[in-house]
């Protein structure tokens, strides 16, 4: 049976996971889509949009204080939280990419075969 706690801890583990593809574009300079500005999102909205969401989380975790070392049932539901995000959201920007270009890196690591220089006879970039 779900209880109220565990689905405390559940929103608490999305919070967590959500917060981090956030504070990622935010420290890497990068836009990533938020609830504040959209597509627009740039790394101070991402900033704050992932610090809400882990305030949020962190202080929804913080009812599972129960005076013991260890964790009780909450921790599986906080994992599942946390993980139900994150395998929604690699399935989603896989299948309809918001929030990377598709063609700024291929599956192989490498730009594009337009974006990289092409090498003339001696090995110098052509011109």
């Amino acid at each position: 049976m779900v209880t109220v706690n565990d689905a405390r801890a559940f929103a608490a583990g999305l919070l967590c996971a959500n917060s981090l593809p956030h504070l990622a574009s935010a420290v890497a300079g990068k836009d990533h889509l938020t609830p504040l500005a959209w597509k627009r999102s740039g790394p101070g909205v991402n900033l704050v949009w992932g610090l809400l969401n882990l305030g949020g989380g962190l202080a929804l975790a913080a009812t599972a204080r129960t005076g013991q070392r260890r964790w009780d049932e909450r921790l599986p539901a906080f994992e599942a939280g946390a993980a139900a995000f994150s395998l929604w959201m690699a399935v989603t920007e896989r299948l309809a990419p918001v929030n990377h270009d598709r063609a700024a890196v291929s599956p192989g690591g490498r730009p594009p075969a337009a974006a990289r220089p092409t090498r003339g006879r001696r090995g110098s970039p052509r011109r």
